[in-house]
C-alpha cells in the first residue's frame, strides 16, 4: 500500500530503519529480562512474590523504561547496520547515480528518527512514570527494604512564610521529633509553635502535637500559650519524608513541574537533580536525530573494511556520546553546571560533530 507523499525509496528506507530498530530493541529487551530474572530469582523467592505479579507488575512495566533507555543507542546501531549494508551492495551509489541527492536520501531517515523521538517523548513523560510506579510498588513490597529517613535537622518551607523544622523523623511510627512551625510576615517572625514531638494521626489526617507551646510576637508584648495535646493541619504529610529520589520517575510531566515548584518553595537541596530529570525527558529524544545523522554520514560510503569498520567507528562515537552525557548530567546535579546546560551540552557538541561529518560525506 502506497503512503501519500512518500516515494517507494522513502518506504524502503523507513521499513529498513524502523524494522532494524524494533528488532534490535526486542532482542536486547529479551536478553535484559533473562539476565535480570536470573539475578533476582533469589529475591523473588525470598519475598514470596507471586509469579503472576512478577510477570505483569514487574516485567511488563520493566519494558517501557528499558526500551526508552536503549532507544538512542539502537537508533545509531540500526542506521549503521542497514546503511552500511546498502553501501556495500552499492545501493547508495545507484541511488545517487539516478539523480537523487544525498539530502533527499536523508528525508526517510528524518521521518524514521522523528517517529522514534516522538515515541520516546511520549514514553518518557506519560507512559514510563506510570509503569515505573507499578514496578517500584512491586519492588518495595517484595524486594527492597522499607522506607528509611536518615535526615536530621530538616528545614522546609511548606507555604509562603510558613517554615517547619524538625530534628529527626521516624518513618516506623510517623513521629517528628523537636518539631516547630514558624510564621514569618514582612521578614519578621510573628509566631512560633514548638513541641517535643508531633505524631501523624491517620484517622484524622492531621498532626497531634504533644506538650506544645505557641509564642506570638507583637509590637507591644509577647504571649505564650501552652497545652498537652493539639491537632493541627498543615501542608505536610508523612509521605514527604518517605519519598525516595527515584519516586520522581513516577511523576508525569505536569506532576513533575508541580513537584519542582514545591521543592523550590521548601528550599530542597535536590532541586538540580529534579530539573535534570525534567530537561532529560525533553532533550534526550533529540538524540535520535543527532545520532541518526552521525550514523548515516559514517556508514553511507563504501569502504574496504565493510560493516565491521562502520560498526567500530559508530560504537566508538555513540559510547563517547553516552559517556559525555553521563558526566555532564552528574556535573549539573552536583551544581557545577546549570541543569539545562548540563543536559543540552552533549547534544549541542555532537550536533556540531554531526554537521561536520555530514559535510565530509561524498554526495
Amino acid at each position: 500500500m502506497r503512503i501519500p507523499g512518500l516515494k517507494r525509496l522513502d518506504v524502503y528506507i523507513i521499513k529498513k530503519f524502523l524494522g532494524t530498530f524494533f528488532y534490535s530493541i526486542i532482542l536486547i529487551i529479551s536478553i535484559a529480562i533473562i539476565f535480570d530474572f536470573a539475578e533476582r530469582m533469589d529475591d523473588f523467592i525470598a519475598g514470596e512474590a507471586p509469579f503472576k505479579k512478577i510477570i505483569f507488575d514487574y516485567y511488563l512495566n520493566f519494558i517501557p523504561y528499558f526500551t526508552n533507555l536503549f532507544s538512542y543507542l539502537f537508533v545509531f546501531i540500526s542506521v549503521i547496520f542497514f546503511t552500511s549494508k546498502m553501501a556495500q551492495d552499492s545501493e547508495i551509489i545507484a541511488i545517487l547515480s539516478s539523480g537523487i541527492s544525498f539530502r533527499r536520501i536523508m528525508r526517510p531517515y528524518f521521518i524514521s528518527a522523528a517517529v522514534i523521538a516522538i515515541l520516546s517523548l511520549f514514553l518518557a513523560n506519560f507512559v514510563i512514570p506510570y509503569s515505573t510506579k507499578k514496578k517500584l510498588e512491586f519492588e518495595f513490597k517484595y524486594i527492597r527494604n522499607p522506607y528509611r529517613n536518615d535526615q536530621v535537622n530538616i528545614h522546609k518551607q511548606i507555604q509562603p512564610g510558613i517554615f517547619v523544622y524538625l530534628e529527626s523523623y521516624s518513618v516506623e511510627s510517623d513521629i517528628a521529633y523537636k518539631f516547630s512551625i514558624e510564621k514569618i510576615e514582612n521578614g519578621k517572625m510573628v509566631s512560633k509553635l514548638m513541641t517535643e514531638f508531633a505524631q501523624w494521626d491517620s484517622t484524622k489526617n492531621c498532626w497531634r502535637l504533644n506538650n506544645y507551646y505557641i509564642r506570638t510576637f507583637a509590637a507591644d508584648h509577647d504571649s505564650i500559650v501552652q497545652g498537652i495535646t493539639l491537632d493541627t493541619v498543615i501542608k505536610l504529610i508523612p509521605e514527604d519524608f518517605k519519598r525516595r529520589v527515584e519516586m520522581v520517575e513516577t511523576m508525569d510531566y505536569n506532576r513533575l513541574n508541580e513537584f519542582i515548584e514545591e521543592q523550590k518553595l521548601e528550599g530542597s537541596e535536590n532541586v538540580e537533580a529534579f530539573l535534570v530529570q525534567k530537561y532529560q525527558r525533553m532533550v534526550n529524544p533529540l538524540s535520535a536525530f543527532v545520532l541518526m545523522i552521525i550514523g548515516l554520514s559514517v556508514s553511507s560510503r563504501k569502504v574496504r573494511g565493510g560493516i565491521g569498520m562502520h560498526l567500530g567507528i559508530g560504537l566508538l562515537l555513540s559510547f563517547s556520546y553516552i559517556l559525555f552525557l553521563q558526566i555532564s548530567t552528574n556535573m549539573a546535579i552536583g551544581g557545577t553546571l546549570p541543569p539545562i546546560l548540563g543536559v543540552c551540552l552533549p547534544t549541542i557538541i555532537y550536533s556540531v560533530i554531526a554537521v561536520f561529518l555530514y559535510r565530509l560525506t561524498p554526495k
